[in-house]
């Protein structure tokens, strides 16, 4: 603002000070004026002339919408009322004329008062900046919602956009005394009435929460009361005047019907009587003249001025994550902890931070509330304002959803934001668990580097250590169930929550429901007692205390952000954008994190959910060949890193992977075992011996040549009778039995049992019993089974039985039930329910059962 401007700025406040005692002395002079008959011409000469000055006054102090006299052509003008360029009008509602400032405390026409029976001057009552307006007279009267909807209609139509708040409750009329605005309660521009007693309940609840923020930052806030007198309750009777007290200070200001006990407090009060009515001042002087209130305003007045403020509120509401955004880029430290600008409330931005009060959210909302939107939000904020060797993210959504696929990169987009450290899209519950360790490895990491350091706090360390922020959006999918896994991921959840403050680690938990989780029965205060940061989301009050309503009449775009674990009056509702609405401001963004990420930055790991995995996609397929010790590659492990899930290959009894259960995924998983055998292995140095017995398994086999002929290695094709032979020629001791090392890859092992079993009459015995003795022997002379069985009996019967288990101790089972693979285990109960895209690796040398992402050929789940 320019010296010029604010030198006008001070002189025209103190020009219409001047004016505004001017018009007190005048108003108090007439009030004193004889109504009765009698005048003397010198008198009536006197009052003439007070009320053309209290008219010219008026016009003054409140111009355009505030006093002027409302007509049918008033909105289809460019300027205000009266002709004159009003405050918040300048050819669009709700656009304040930056010429003519808005002056407060705002005086608004509500009547005229009439000393001589041709004389009136305009009543004008202090409102916003000053107090409160009260009337004897319920809204069923048609004068009261004659004065309800003057005054909305002039305050609303003065105010720029975002300085005024109105709620109203109306169990009067049920609504109808604010009927014509309904075009603002449409548009999410003010929230509808209110028609009951719980309505009003929350409304109090509401002006309540502004008096004890009490700063001058907020908005006005409008509170209209037009409740029955037989519906009002004495404690809410009470809690208004309690308002009307300390209101003004906090820039709420009341219009209330049908009161008819003590005078409120800081109150201009009206007394309605048949023809007219009275005033009482907020200081307690009763005037004797006559008051005529203003008709009804023209309903199609306030309906298009009304769709003109909604319009003008939709735009102006608008909050865009660029302004939320800090003007520069990683100027901060987190070594006291985060601060995340999560939106605004009124006109001021909110922020909530990750510290030692707050070091946990929760956040809840239905789905389509804009839990994406806002944990969006949040992270671009954080991101932009906290440096890589500041923070860490990992991010987890469980839903079916892309909620965070715009933080790594992709085939049309290689950017990715350079803090995120493993990003999990439509995660399932293994990776969820794997993240937690991951977290509970790196706060046991810390608390040695505190207890060196002698410090209790990571702030307190001499070096910064960046802090970690973990997102699980439908965290509740962890807990699903009552199994090993639920409870792993309750203890290490606990664990995180409790101890994670003192580490740097805080958790964002995002759910549509935190009630019915079976596991979190016994650890829900332990658990969520952490969490003092709730976030309340359309639909969302279950984060909330059960008694607190505050989010009840949330519209989309909104939340209720309480930092006192949810109890009632600690609530700041808060307006946040939509990151998706701004795409290219989200592109540019991303960028820009990206291209300035320090050197040597690695793009996060992440866990495509049900996404098909590739062998040629592997870390480690390809490597340099000769490697001392074969691996077969079967999948990806779940974990943080995606490692490669394999088994080693030595000369250990066992060291044979079987495929178990119908699914053609086995041969699939075959064909990534020899694909990455074949790599491992110069041309010429091993055999594989390729078995299709099953067509499904045809072309399988069929890609499996290729790869091979394309490395140069020797294979053979066998049928089941060759297979036959060359089972007894491996396994007779009397013989070398395999020149180098062999592969013999079984496509449908249980497709030759039959055949197998049929015993050689010379040699007495039978395929099956040579297949036993190469599992037990071969590989200590190089022999390798790999193999596909489609039924796990038929498999158990083919090795021997139980007596035989460690003769495979390498297995994948498929869509097997638990319970049996479990009894093959010789064990009780077993973990597992076969899913798609999901197979359990189980290596009986080092007792190993992990869930993996099995290799697959490409558009296998097409």
């Amino acid at each position: 603002m320019g010296i010029g401007r604010l030198r006008f700025g001070v002189e025209q406040a103190v020009t219409l000070h001047r004016q505004a005692s001017g018009l007190v002395a005048a108003v108090r002079r007439a009030l004193e004026m004889p109504t009765e008959t009698g005048y003397s011409a010198e008198s009536t000469a006197e009052q003439r002339a007070i009320v053309a000055h209290l008219t010219r006054t008026a016009a003054e102090l409140a111009p355009g919408w505030l006093s002027s006299p409302l007509t049918p052509e008033t909105p289809g003008s460019t300027e205000a009322p009266g002709g004159n360029r009003g405050n918040g009008i300048a050819g669009s509602i709700g656009a304040a004329d930056q010429a003519t400032p808005i002056t407060l405390p705002a005086l608004v026409r509500i009547g005229e008062a009439r000393p001589l029976p041709d004389a009136a001057f305009p009543l004008l009552i202090p409102t916003l900046g000053k107090g409160h307006l009260v009337i004897d007279a319920d809204a069923r009267d048609p004068r009261v919602t004659a004065l309800i909807r003057t005054v909305l209609l002039r305050l609303l139509a003065t105010m720029p956009p975002r300085e005024l708040r109105v709620l109203i409750a109306d169990s009067a009329t049920v609504g109808a005394a604010t009927a014509p605005f309904r075009p603002l309660f449409e548009a999410g521009a003010l929230p509808a009435p209110v028609t009951d007693r719980d309505g009003l309940k929350h409304v109090l609840d509401e002006a309540e929460r502004q008096v004890k923020a009490g700063h001058k930052e907020l908005p006005y806030l409008l509170v209209v009361v037009a409740v029955a007198p037989e519906l009002l309750e004495p404690a809410d009777a009470a809690r208004i005047a309690a308002l009307a007290h300390a209101g003004p200070a906090a820039r709420l200001h009341l219009l209330v019907t049908a009161h008819a006990g003590k005078p409120l407090p800081n109150s201009t009060q009206l007394t309605l009587r048949k023809d007219h009515a009275l005033l009482v001042s907020p200081g307690g002087e009763t005037s004797t003249i006559p008051v005529h209130l203003d008709p009804a305003p023209p309903t199609s007045v306030i309906t298009e001025v009304a769709e003109r403020l909604a319009v003008e509120a939709a735009l102006a509401g608008r909050t865009e994550l660029a302004s939320l955004l800090p003007a520069q880029r990683w100027a901060e430290s987190s070594r006291a902890g985060l601060n995340a600008t999560i939106g605004r409330s009124g006109m001021a931005e909110q922020t909530l931070s990750f510290d030692d009060a707050t070091p946990h959210w929760l956040v809840g909302g239905r789905s389509g509330a804009g839990k994406t939107a806002f944990l969006v939000n949040v992270l671009y904020g954080l991101a932009t304002r906290y440096a890589p060797e500041e923070l860490i993210l990992y991010l987890l959504d469980f839903k079916e959803g892309v909620s965070f696929t715009e933080f790594t990169p992709t085939e049309r987009d290689p950017s990715w934001i350079p803090h995120a450290r493993a990003v999990g899209i439509e995660s399932d519950r293994e990776y969820g668990v794997a993240v937690l360790r991951e977290l509970d490895a790196a706060m046991s990491q810390r608390a040695t580097l505190l207890k060196r350091a002698g410090v209790t706090k990571i702030g307190e360390l001499p070096e910064t250590i960046a802090r970690v922020v973990c997102v699980i959006d439908e965290f509740q999918v962890l807990f699903a169930g009552n199994d090993k896994l639920a409870r792993d991921a309750v203890d290490l959840l606990e664990s995180l929550a409790r101890k994670g403050r003192s580490y740097g680690i805080h958790l964002v938990l995002a759910s549509q429901t935190v009630s019915g989780v079976e596991a979190l029965y016994t650890k829900r205060e332990s658990i969520f007692g952490q969490f003092a940061a709730r976030v309340a989301l359309p639909g969302g009050a279950g984060v909330l205390d059960p008694l607190n309503n505050a989010a009840t009449a949330l519209r989309l775009g909104e939340a209720v952000v309480n930092t006192s674990a949810g109890a009632p009056g600690h609530d700041t509702v808060v307006r946040f954008p939509n990151p998706h609405a701004e795409v290219e401001t989200l592109a540019e963004l991303r960028h820009t994190l990206w291209q300035a990420r320090p050197a040597g930055s690695e793009p996060p790991s992440v866990f495509e959910g049900y996404a098909e995995q590739h062998i040629t996609n592997d870390p480690v397929f390809g490597i340099p060949v000769h490697r001392r010790r074969a691996e077969v590659i079967v999948g990806r492990n779940v974990d943080v890193s995606g490692s490669t899930a394999s088994f080693p290959l030595d000369a250990s009894p066992g060291r044979h992977i079987a495929v178990l259960g119908p699914s053609e995924v086995g041969a699939d998983i075959l064909h990534a075992a020899v694909a990455g055998l074949a790599r491992q292995h110069g041309p010429g140095d091993v055999r594989f011996l390729l078995v299709p017995l099953v067509a499904a398994a045809d072309p399988v086999c069929d890609d499996v040549v290729v790869d091979l002929d394309r490395l140069g290695h020797s294979y053979e094709i066998l049928d089941g009778y060759r297979l036959r032979n060359v089972l007894a020629e491996i396994a007779d001791p009397a013989t070398d039995g395999a020149q180098k090392p062999t592969y013999l890859v079984l496509f449908g092992a249980d497709a030759a049992s039959g055949l197998l079993e049929q015993r050689d009459p010379e040699r007495r015995r039978s395929g099956i019993d040579d297949l036993r003795t190469v599992l037990r022997t071969g590989p200590a002379r190089g022999v390798h089974v790999l193999g596909w069985w489609r039924g796990l009996r038929r498999f158990g019967e083919d090795v021997g039985g139980s007596s035989a288990r460690e003769d495979v101790a390498c297995l994948v089972t498929l869509n097997v039930p638990g319970a049996e693979v479990a009894m093959m285990l010789g064990q009780s109960q077993l973990d597992w329910q076969y899913r798609p895209n999901r197979a359990l690796l189980i290596d009986r040398h080092t007792d190993r059962i992990a869930t993996i992402v099995p290799y697959v050929r490409p558009g296998r789940y097409a």
